[in-house]
This record gives structure tokens, sequence and C-alpha cells, in this order.
């Protein structure tokens, strides 16, 4: 297979990955759209820089997740907040008002954590384990594990305070 067609199919494999590592970490359209790109620009510049040391879904996940950080680093200089609630809604298949309302409060307090917090709790939210975690963020397993922790806990906290 050439390199193109591993590449395409890389990115077509985990489209839905990249799609919510965008959705975390902005929060309008275009700014989505344009992370993506940044994303996938990223991955394919260090696609041959790839060693097969882990497995090329944990390589994803770490090369979009530090282009992500270093773009909201970027965009904080030039801020406009539009709420991500409607960009979750839309691609919400459940019709569910009551679970489309507690995925909006979700979503709106992932939003209030730290870029490293957003990172480790979307990596959890895909069913990532604690070592894919650990090797995607560069942290021990024991910090993931706490910060995880200390993160649902803030998340509950900040949840129970709005209600």
């Amino acid at each position: 297979m050439s390199k193109t067609a591993e590449f395409t199919q890389l990115i077509s494999e985990n489209e839905g990955a990249i799609f919510k590592i965008t959705s975390v970490y902005t929060d309008d359209r275009d700014s989505q759209k344009d992370l993506y790109q940044e994303i996938v620009l990223q991955l394919w510049n260090s696609f041959d820089a790839f060693k097969g040391a882990s497995k090329r879904g944990t390589w994803l996940y770490r090369v979009a997740l530090n282009t992500a950080i270093s773009y909201l680093r970027k965009s904080k200089k030039h801020k406009v907040l539009v709420p991500i609630d409607q960009v979750v809604l839309d691609i919400t298949e459940a019709h569910d008002s009551s679970f489309e309302e507690r995925l909006k409060t979700l979503y709106a307090q992932i939003r209030e954590l730290g870029s490293l917090e957003k990172g480790i709790i979307l990596l959890y939210l895909e069913d990532k384990s604690y070592d894919e975690i650990s090797v995607i963020t560069g942290l021990s397993v024991t910090n993931v594990a706490t910060r995880l922790s200390r993160i649902k806990s803030k998340l509950k906290k900040q949840i129970n305070q709005q209600s």
C-alpha cells in the first residue's frame, strides 16, 4: 500500500476522534475546520517519523492533542467564543431532550477545564485505557489515574452547582 493510501486510510478510520478533539478545543465550526486541517497537516508531516513504537491510534492522538493545545494557545490571542452546544447537538443522534441537555452541560463544563485536563477526559470518554492515556499524554499511569479522578470530581462538583 502506498504512503498516501495508508495515510488516507488512517485519517478516515480516525475521523470521528479527530472531530471530537476539534470540538473540545474549539468553539465554532470555522475554528473546528481550521484545527482539523492543522491536525491532518501535522499528522502528514510526522507520518514518516512514526516508528511503530506505539499503536498508530496512540500516535495519532498524541499528535492531534499536541496540535490542538498549540492551536488553543495561539487562538487565545484572537479569542472569539461561540457556544459548542449546537455542534454537540448536531452530531447527537438521540432525540432525548434530557440526554441532550446533560450532554450540553457536560461539554460546557469540559470547555472550562485546562488544556491537559480536556485531553485526559476526552481520551477517557473515548474509552482509552489508563496505559494508552499515559502514552499519549506522557504522564505516568498513576498520574493519569489521579488526574482523572480529580477531573471527574471537579466536573461533578461544577455540574451539581449548576443544578
